[in-house]
């Protein structure tokens, strides 16, 4: 008899054979209940914890048995099971941040000048007209820009009381909710902020923001890597990063720093992919002419080389810059263009974040020890 073909031992079919698992009394499977939290996989050894509403629950053990017992029939008696799961009292579990939010996308580019902030904006505005709900944080906490490239310098956020806490309400342009320490400064005024405080101004934005449901929320980084880089991964669980360049070699040496960031182990979260931006200039008069003025396919060959997805060349257009100028981004003309490239990037964000979640494990907040 010919051996039946195991599944891979990844986080999505472990959750799939957990859904067999019932828990006594009741008509519902354990995921439905949330009870299976934290799926860690090393080769073939998968842990969980099991969380139960008290700690001495009488089902613990029985419940525990079960789950073991559907790991290995559906993902194959190699699978390394026994003794990994841990149960736990609801009590005992963190209180997630942004609950309702799928992914959590960093935008992130090795030097300033690149137009990562132009790539986030359009990027959320494009996700937005796949049908998906799009958040946006402005992080560049010292050059916050996402309010004028928005229109939307002279709107106010206002406070909302949630579960008797209060709120605030992101504002909502192009169909994207966004957030940025722009709304709370004066336009004029040089933001001269030590490290701390503008760490404590990006938690602010993350946790008292009324996100709701979101299916991305993009973070816009400042350039290079920074204490701010730190306290985003430490705050919340980031799904992957973005990078973005221009083809010339100065930016170029700057992106490999910033991916080595992402994936070292003490950040460990995972490139989706990097966005070549002014990739060449093309009149508006001319649109089948391409000048490569910053050199020809640059962060191409260098996605190649890092085996990392190249997302979209996004190319140096008049347009691009007037709608940042003018707060109505050029994705929000899905016909013209350079809205149809903006779509192109975010089906390819899309497709790489499916990838990435069927295929990897969900990330965790970061902890970084003090020495």
């Amino acid at each position: 008899m010919a051996d039946i073909p195991r599944k891979l031992i990844v986080p999505k079919n472990v959750t799939d054979a957990l859904r067999s698992v019932q828990f006594p009394g009741g008509k519902e499977n354990i995921v439905d209940l949330d009870m299976v939290q934290e799926i860690r996989i090393a080769g073939k050894k998968v842990s969980f914890s099991l969380v139960f509403q008290r700690s001495d629950d009488p089902n613990m053990g029985a419940v525990i048995q079960a789950c073991e017992e559907a790991i290995v029939r559906e993902l194959g008696p190699d699978v390394v099971i026994h003794g990994n799961i841990t149960p736990k009292a609801i009590h005992q579990m963190e209180r997630p941040i942004l609950p309702g939010v799928k992914n959590i996308i960093a935008v992130s580019s090795g030097k300033g000048g690149v137009g990562k902030s132009t790539v986030a904006v359009n990027l959320a505005v494009s996700l937005a007209k796949t049908g998906a709900s799009v958040g946006l944080i402005d992080a560049d906490i010292f050059g916050p820009s996402i309010p004028k490239m928005f229109g939307a310098e002279q709107i106010q956020p206002h406070g909302v009381q949630i579960d008797g806490r209060e709120m605030i309400e992101p504002v909502l342009q192009h169909g994207v909710k966004i957030l940025s320490i722009g709304f709370f400064v004066s336009g004029d005024d040089a933001l001269v902020w030590r490290g701390p405080m503008a760490s404590n101004a990006l938690k602010q934005l993350i946790t008292e923001g009324n996100w709701g449901e979101l299916d991305y929320l993009l973070i816009d980084l400042p350039p290079g890597t920074s204490d701010i880089h730190l306290t985003l991964v430490q705050t919340v669980p980031v799904t992957g990063a973005i990078i973005v360049s221009t083809p010339q070699d100065v930016a170029l040496a700057d992106v490999v720093k910033g991916v080595n960031m992402f994936r070292g182990k003490n950040v460990d979260v995972p490139v989706l992919g990097l966005v070549e931006n002014m990739a060449w200039f093309t009149p508006e008069e001319l649109p089948d002419n391409k000048y490569y003025i910053f050199g020809k396919d640059g962060a191409k060959n260098l996605a190649e080389k890092m085996e990392i997805p190249l997302l979209g060349q996004v190319p140096l257009v008049q347009g691009i810059r007037e709608g940042g100028d003018s707060g109505t981004p050029a994705a929000v003309d899905e016909q013209a263009p350079m809205g149809k490239a903006f779509l192109e990037l975010a089906a390819n964000t899309i497709k790489q974040v499916e990838l990435r979640n069927k295929e990897m494990e969900p990330t965790k907040k970061v902890k970084v020890s003090r020495k």
